[in-house]
């Protein structure tokens, strides 16, 4: 059961309209990585966790939370359109080429589709896409999904944060980026007690027997140069101790061309004489440097 607090969660409240920033404003609320991606992302790991305790617990405290701060951003939205100077701006744009690239311009839908309200869309107005969130089941990896969700989200508040110099907004985005804090750590906790539970690879329960294990820890240099193979990853004991990693420099096919027969008159491919195996005579080329 929900239960609809009506005071927020923190203050939502700008100290003058600002339509351009509205829109803006906008990604972190619908955007792939905004409030709504998180919110539903949690919700559903939470929902979908067969058996009560403290990790489904986590995700319906942290996925709710989030439904507060979707909320404090649909608020502040509405709060920048409020008395917007809309012409004014609008005017400015078409007269000054140079301030459109600055400021990009209000978005139109905040007007004609939402009544100057937020939207659940990215500052381009793209709705929002139930394809960004994950919940797979597995805890482990749908926490290491958070945790990326919840630094690239940190990263776009903290973007936000420098391109306004309202206070109210700052005041705001201040609360969401200490939020993105707690819930980075707190995922990086959980991470690293599933970790010592279960290992380092997900799914740590598959027979390991199964995979080409001779290659299990090989890093192949697959670019020009070979600084990758300076770095940890190339050399010692494996992240998960169950390996040492190795380094290839010049990794040669383990398999030969692949040659695939015709396809069936009905299918209409191009036929195989058609495509053959000439290729004609080409004018040399300078080697790349």
């Amino acid at each position: 059961m929900f239960y609809h607090i009506k005071e927020l969660q923190y203050h939502a409240k700008p100290e003058r309209p600002d339509p351009v920033f509205a829109r803006k404003l906008q990604e972190v609320l619908g955007g792939q990585f905004g409030e709504i991606t998180v919110m539903m992302q949690y919700l559903f790991q939470g929902w979908n966790t067969r058996g009560d305790g403290k990790y489904r617990d986590l995700l319906l405290d942290t996925g709710t939370e989030e439904c507060a701060h979707v909320e404090m951003l649909a608020t502040m939205i509405a709060r920048l359109l409020d008395n917007a100077p809309v012409r004014d701006q609008e005017h400015m744009v078409a007269m000054d080429p140079v301030v459109a690239a600055v400021m990009g311009g209000g978005n139109p839908q905040h007007i004609i589709v939402s009544g100057l309200g937020a939207m659940p869309s990215d500052a381009q107005g793209y709705p929002w896409n139930a394809k960004y969130t994950i919940a797979s089941g597995n805890l482990l990896a749908d926490f290491r999904a958070n945790l990326n969700a919840e630094s690239q989200g940190r990263l776009q508040v903290a973007r936000l944060y420098e391109m306004t110099d309202d206070r109210g907004v700052k005041d705001m985005l201040s609360w969401l980026l200490a939020r993105d804090t707690m819930h980075q750590n707190q995922w990086a906790a959980a991470i690293a007690e599933l970790e010592a539970k279960e290992g380092l690879v997900v799914p740590s329960t598959f027979p390991r027997e199964l995979e080409k294990q001779e290659v299990s820890y090989t890093l192949f240099n697959f670019s020009r140069g070979n600084e990758s193979a300076f770095g940890r990853w190339a050399h010692g004991p494996s992240m998960d101790g169950m390996g040492t990693f190795n380094y290839v420099p010049q990794p040669v096919p383990l398999a030969p061309r692949p040659v695939l027969p015709p396809a069936p008159p009905y299918v209409y491919d191009t036929p195989p004489q058609v495509i053959g195996d000439y290729m004609p005579t080409l004018p040399s080329m300078p080697p790349i440097m």
